[in-house]
């Protein structure tokens, strides 16, 4: 069984929508704009990829555009087969020894805020300029808006200014702040601070939920969208220029044969003119820890080149309850500090009240973190038997459970974003404003000025690093600048932190003469094990507090069992020859998906096991080991399925 996506052309008449077969699973489990589920079966023998058209065009959240027959396809003497289109496009797909290739002006990987936001400003600036270019976005969830995950409150600046009439066109941002509290945790006790967050027109949202309408709107403008289709490599030319990328191979078994629904992996490559005027663009929109935008970044040297500082990060894990009518506030929003983490471990809890009755708590916790005992999954948990917030879910229900790793390391971190064919936009640069708590407003205007930038290549022979100008001229680089000091202050600790904190905000206001250095690199911060004693966590109670397997079902991950796995060891070695006996496993704990776990062989020595299947694509791994030795590469289907995250 196999979804079939189709290459459409600029206009929206159903005559003019080009169809593409291409294999996917099935089934396909979707969601609509608002949380929905439904379901798409399809029933079709495998084709290799341009042998022959098919009927059907579906989006990626269940929407059904058109359905119609390709009408006219030739087949040229170069092994090249040619679409004709009704309105002057012609676009080709060359039949490689085991590649095929789709030719496109702009390829942008990710379909998250900062991929559908350059989308959709590229396609506005076609429209306005009277231009006709062709933009595709692969996204590696089975939907779009299958792995976003945020807290989320919402600041529409970026927003306003690239769908001015979003209120109008029924985007779901709908529950505005409606009060802002800070609290310093005890064990026992909530102490009221004064708030130093601005959250005045800000909304409380679901992510997941925004781009997906931002998906409609993408395509709306002649965007295609292909979700569950992960890019898995970069293509270059001859003279070492991004062209495009490769995707995962489909159909391969956990041992490396190719399976009967073999598949190989489609190159998306950027159009090659004749005349100089013209270039291809690859736009890396994949979020925090982005694969291939880490590659990238050490292939072309890019935070060498404005002499960034290493990316620090953070473990985002979140819940989204249903909560009794009577104590739900929509719009209310609460941060706090302290408990359940000691002062040497920089974090914090949120608590947002959404819509329906919905609220989202969660914990972040960054991820230099010294005590390799140290379990985040564990610590939330922990946090929900608070004597200030236990009171709030009682009688509730969970619905759902994700956890994501995100970008701390701001101003100092962000390394240059242009590389030869292309651009690092979003979270994979690194665009949050950490005191604010907020990166999306920054990764969609990120995307936006990228889009510009691009724009300005293909049409009117201008040059990429016009975006790095760009941004370094707009309110995205005025606004870290002025955070830049928040989160290297705790380095020394909560306290100190706070200090610091409260000069920078209340009296020098983001004009500090110093810019302070991160510490050490996250992997490098874990101490070895003898250093500190392990932590007792209580164990769940099933009503507030729950083990990751309960917890791994509400994020709706799933990953096929019969695949190579995602996760890589660089040194199989490692894991019981350094991580068990000097770091005592940390990668069991900083794991929220219990992926990685210590059991014992049919010797009975102690071995990592490995179980991709649970993967949330969080990337801390990939962050966090002391050697650096897992690598997270991206699967070959499958994930988290958020709705509501």
């Amino acid at each position: 069984m196999h979804r079939f996506l189709s290459i459409s052309s600029k206009s929206t008449s159903v005559k003019n929508y080009k169809q593409l077969q291409l294999p996917f699973t099935s089934p396909i489990s979707s969601a609509s704009p608002n949380g929905h589920s439904c379901f798409h079966y399809f029933n079709q023998k495998s084709p290799s990829l341009g042998s022959r058209f098919g009927l059907n065009r579906f989006f990626s959240y269940g929407y059904f555009p058109n359905r119609v027959n390709l009408t006219e396809s030739e087949r040229n003497g170069n092994g090249f087969l040619w679409l004709k289109g009704f309105v002057g496009e012609v676009r080709s797909f060359s039949s490689e020894t085991d590649r095929e290739s789709i030719e496109y002006d702009v390829v942008i990987v990710g379909a998250g805020p900062a991929g559908l936001s350059a989308a959709i400003r590229f396609k506005q600036l076609c429209q306005e300029k009277n231009a006709d270019f062709s933009v595709c976005v692969v996204e590696k969830g089975a939907e779009v808006g299958a792995h976003i995950l945020s807290g989320n409150v919402f600041e529409p600046r970026a927003l306003n200014e690239l769908l001015p009439q979003w209120k109008q066109e029924e985007a779901p941002i709908n529950v505005p702040v409606s009060s802002d509290k800070f609290w310093f945790l005890t064990k026992d006790r909530a102490i009221s601070l004064p708030c130093p967050f601005d959250n005045k027109g800000n909304y409380v949202i679901s992510l997941s939920q925004l781009v997906r309408w931002m998906g409609v709107k993408a395509e709306e403008l002649g965007v295609e969208i292909y979700p569950g289709f992960a890019a898995s490599e970069i293509l270059y030319d001859a003279d070492n220029k991004v062209i495009g990328i490769g995707t995962n191979d489909m159909g391969i078994a956990k041992d490396g044969s190719k399976k009967e629904n073999f598949q190989r992996g489609v190159a998306l490559k950027g159009i090659s003119l004749s005349f100089s005027l013209c270039c291809r663009i690859t736009l890396l929109a994949e979020g925090c820890r982005g694969s291939l935008s880490q590659k990238i970044m050490k292939e072309y040297k890019l935070r060498e080149k404005v002499k960034a500082q290493h990316q620090t990060y953070a473990l985002g894990i979140k819940e989204v309850w249903e909560i009794d009518e009577n104590k739900h506030k929509p719009g209310a929003v609460l941060h706090t500090l302290g408990w359940p983490l000691n002062s040497k471990t920089y974090g914090g809890s949120f608590l947002y009240h959404m819509k329906d009755r919905q609220i989202s708590i969660g914990l972040v916790v960054a991820l230099n973190y010294h005590n390799p005992f140290l379990n985040p999954y564990e610590e939330l948990q922990k946090l929900k038997h608070h004597p200030s917030i236990k009171p709030l879910l009682e009688g509730g229900t969970v619905l759902q459970y994700g956890a994501r790793t995100l970008n701390e390391g701001g101003f100092q971190s962000v390394p240059y974003p242009v590389f030869p064919g292309g651009a690092i936009i979003g979270c994979s640069a690194g665009f949050l404003n950490v005191p604010k708590i907020k990166g999306t407003h920054t990764a969609m205007k990120s995307g936006m000025l990228a889009a510009e930038a691009t724009f300005g290549v293909l049409h009117e022979a201008a040059n990429m690093e016009a975006y790095w100008d760009s941004l370094q001229n707009s309110w995205v680089w005025e606004e870290l600048h002025k955070a830049r000091n928040y989160r290297p202050a705790f380095e020394y600790g909560l306290f100190p932190g706070l200090a610091v904190s409260a000069l920078e905000h209340y009296v020098l206001k983001g004009k500090s003469p110093f810019t302070l250095k991160h510490g050490k690199p996250d992997h490098e911060a874990t101490n070895v094990a003898r250093l500190h004693s392990p932590i007792q966590y209580p164990k769940p109670d099933g009503i507030f507090s729950f083990d990751v397997p309960t917890s791994l079902h509400r994020s709706n991950t799933n990953h096929d069992h019969d695949q190579p796995a995602h996760l890589r060891l660089r040194d199989p070695n490692i894991p019981e020859t350094v991580n068990l006996p000097e770091y005592a496993g940390p990668e069991s704990r900083y794991c929220p998906a219990h992926v990685y776990e210590y059991v014992p062989d049919e010797k009975n020595q102690v071995k990592l096991q490995i179980n991709a299947q649970n993967c949330l694509h969080c990337k801390a791994c990939d962050i966090k080991d002391p050697k650096q030795n897992i690598e997270w590469t991206v699967p070959g289907g499958g994930g988290p399925g958020y709705s509501v995250m």
